[in-house]
């Protein structure tokens, strides 16, 4: 056998050798499953979408400007926009360091070479100047995937912050609108307790009279007089919620704790958002917080894609052209000019299970977020489902509160025509009005329930926010 065929032979070993030595991933450790029993469908039908401006159709104008000032000037929602900003540029920076390189560098060096040194005579115990001007190109191409797993993951979380930023604008605005009806319903039930105080103060007065008739005791005086400090209380309690509620609103929307200290919403004048026509599951696919974990599915499923391309070899290419000389006089000569190309073969061999390592922990991020996606799905199910649920029994209750308030007010104008006819007294007729007036603060109570449930479910369908993904992949 001839020496080449020995050399041949013994290459071709050698090559075998590195390649069954290659480090491997090992037992795999098996992938979590997407929780598809519900069936959501990415794509909804646009007639039941709800409008991106949804708290518009309460038709309150103090509102509206309220939830604007805090999406532009609230410092959580600033926070959530840096955080795009900041993961979007990370991607960019992958994608460009992905890509081929250009460089031109050029350096001058003034030195004193030693007499001693590795440098012979005429150079040595002399100072000496030296240029060099240099144009490189290094390109890695993606053989195995790795690079193009590694930016689909970025951009994956880019999108999933950008998705998180909506989610925080949808929360703070359903915050708001949410305030806004409890600021009305509080001013509302204010109203209805000082004309109880008021007919309080009348019976209070009547049987003050009627105890100086003889017609009835002290007992009843002293009942009658302890109604006012009752209701003195729960004046004053309102009053404390009200300040408190104007204040969270005023940092909710960005501005100081004190400037909303005149808001006076009316609960009478606020419109219901009306429900959408159809309520499939493909609306909950719209959900910002669950697209964002979908997003993160994504990219969790690059990321071990990857941490699996890790495992191939990689190859980068460099070629360089320019010019280097002792000398400045010299360096653009022609016998100043160098060329090289420098190809590189980068192949994992033994790495003491540090790439099986890296690959275990990112298929347990991939995991987790697929876990973490099931956990969102459910959440969104069940708070579009208690929504739809409270939603059925507050039109129950208010159908079964308008006819108690209906035969409440039946008896007091019953009451108030016998009174007229010299047939009853005005006790009653003030002990009929009472029964009125709880009714009615029993349906300021259910109408900004209602109201609040319906600000719940635009938030649980998303508050008509989209994904723009052609935008996102630009």
């Amino acid at each position: 056998m001839t020496s080449p065929t020995r050399q041949r032979l013994a290459a071709l070993g050698l090559s075998v050798a590195l390649l069954a030595g290659c480090a491997t991933p090992g037992e795999r450790a098996p992938a979590a499953r997407l929780d598809d029993g519900h069936a959501l469908v990415l794509a909804a039908q646009t007639d039941a979408l709800p409008d991106a401006h949804w708290w518009r159709v309460l038709g309150d104008a103090q509102l509206d400007a309220l939830i604007e000032q805090a999406l532009r000037d609230q410092p959580g929602l600033a926070v959530a926009r840096e955080r795009v900003r900041r993961a979007q540029a990370q991607a960019d920076v992958l994608g460009a360091t992905h890509g081929p390189q250009a460089q031109l560098s050029a350096s001058l060096t003034r030195q004193r070479y030693s007499e001693h040194g590795l440098v012979p005579a005429p150079i040595a115990g002399d100072t000496w100047s030296s240029g060099e001007l240099q144009a490189a190109l290094a390109w890695s191409p993606d053989l195995f995937g790795a690079q193009a797993a590694e930016q689909a993951a970025a951009l994956g979380q880019a999108r999933a912050a950008r998705a998180d930023a909506a989610a925080a604008a949808n929360g703070l605005a359903a915050q708001i609108a949410r305030g806004h009806v409890a600021l009305a319903r509080l001013l509302a039930q204010r109203e209805v307790l000082q004309a109880q105080w008021a007919q309080r103060e009348r019976i209070r007065q009547i049987t003050q009279r009627r105890v100086a008739a003889g017609l009835d005791t002290r007992a009843e005086q002293v009942q009658a007089d302890a109604a006012l400090p009752d209701l003195r209380v729960q004046l004053e309690a309102l009053d404390e919620q009200l300040t408190l509620l104007r204040r969270q609103l005023a940092v909710l929307s960005g501005q100081a704790p004190d400037a909303l200290s005149g808001l006076a919403p009316r609960l009478d004048a606020l419109r219901s958002p009306a429900l959408p026509t159809a309520l499939g599951a493909d609306l909950l696919g719209r959900r910002p917080d669950l697209v964002a974990a979908r997003w993160r599915v994504e990219a969790g499923l690059a990321d071990v894609r990857a941490a699996e391309a890790a495992f191939y070899p990689s190859i980068n290419l460099v070629a360089y052209a320019g010019l280097s000389a002792l000398g400045l006089d010299r360096v653009f000569d022609l016998g100043s000019r160098q060329l090289g190309v420098q190809p590189a073969l980068r192949l994992p061999l033994f790495d003491g299970g540090r790439l099986r390592a890296a690959l275990q922990g990112r298929e347990s991020e991939r995991n987790a977020a697929i876990a973490q996606y099931n956990a969102t799905l459910l959440e969104a199910v069940r708070e579009t489902g208690d929504a739809l649920a409270s939603e059925q029994s507050l039109q129950r209750q208010r159908a079964e509160q308008a006819r108690a308030l209906a035969a409440a007010e039946r008896a007091h104008q019953i009451a108030e025509k016998r009174y007229d006819a010299g047939l009853g007294n005005q006790l009653t007729v003030l002990a009929t009005e009472t029964a009125v007036l709880a009714q009615r603060r029993h349906a300021v109570d259910l109408q900004a329930r209602q109201l609040d449930n319906r600000i719940v479910l635009m938030k649980a369908l998303g508050g008509g926010w989209t994904d723009d993904t052609a935008l996102a992949a630009r």
